[in-house]
């Protein structure tokens, strides 16, 4: 069995000149590319007025994915890692604009200006340390913080991956969910190794992610059916930021008087740090003036 390419080499080294034409040219990969992104732009669930939207597709390679937005009308952006994928979607004349860029130092856009955007086979690079300056925790943030902030209010985003294992599933969720999004996972086949298929579909603002996350595919749905029961599943993640810790104004003198500022001095002392002697004046309430 091959190696997953996130273990071979970071992506800018992995899709060199040849890996990205033969990657390219492979019609097999063509079929997927379009079929996937087909997908996402469903989860999308743009509205249906005619108007061409601005999509940004994250890791769009030689363009392949961006083939199928442009098919279905709407302007995109383009931005990738690995030179040689960006050089083959300029000879292949995509018509979206493409940016040089690594998703993991965030993305240089302004803010509320795109309509939604997709990623296909991506975002998982970030779980990846390929440099020692490399924090996967502190690449996603920067990802989903710049993302967040570039969608126009209500705005959906759409990412399919291939996460290792559960841990690398929830760091990506997590992530997302810190930086302002709602949403979870969308799974099509979950119970065929070969068909399955992960999509993560976030909404930033006031957008509800009910429509979006009801259902995954299923072969019955694709005239596909073996007898099985139904193959749906669907993992939902609500956002529930913890509440700030507010300050109380102790006007009661109830809190931390006396007694709690010699314990935690106690308590400083048994760790070795200098902490000043206690007096008569320690925990003493000092006067609104002198």
């Amino acid at each position: 069995m091959a190696s997953r390419p996130e273990r071979v080499a970071p992506p800018e080294i992995f899709y060199d000149d040849t890996e990205a034409r033969k990657y390219t040219s492979s019609s097999r990969i063509i079929d997927i590319q379009a079929s996937l992104s087909e997908r996402a732009l469903e989860l999308l669930a743009l509205p249906e007025d005619g108007v061409p939207k601005l999509l940004l597709d994250i890791g769009c390679g030689s363009g392949l994915s961006g083939e199928t937005l442009s098919e279905e009308g709407h302007h995109w952006i383009g931005l990738d890692i690995s030179p040689s994928m960006l050089n083959i979607a300029v000879e292949r004349e995509v018509e979206g604009d493409l940016l040089l860029s690594d998703m993991g130092q965030g993305l240089g856009l302004r803010p509320g200006i795109i309509d939604g955007a997709i990623s296909i086979s991506a975002v998982q690079w970030l779980c990846n340390a390929d440099r020692s300056s490399h924090n996967p925790r502190l690449r996603l943030k920067a990802f989903f913080t710049s993302l967040y902030r570039c969608l126009a209010n209500g705005a959906k985003a759409v990412f399919q991956v291939y996460p290792e294992n559960d841990d690398q599933r929830e760091l990506i969720l997590s992530a997302a969910m810190q930086a302002g999004f709602a949403g979870g996972i969308v799974v099509d086949f979950p119970h065929s190794s070969k068909k399955r298929k992960e999509f993560i579909v976030l909404a930033c603002g006031q957008q509800s992610m009910g429509a979006s996350l009801s259902k995954g595919k299923t072969e019955d749905e694709m005239g596909l059916s073996d007898g099985r029961e139904d193959q749906t599943q669907v993992r939902f993640s609500d956002r529930h930021r913890p509440l700030k810790k507010q300050r109380k104004n102790d006007k009661s003198g109830k809190g931390k008087g006396k007694d709690w500022i010699l314990r935690k001095k106690e308590q400083m002392r048994r760790r070795g740090n200098d902490v000043p002697l206690d007096t008569k004046y320690t925990g003493r309430k000092r006067k609104g003036r002198f």
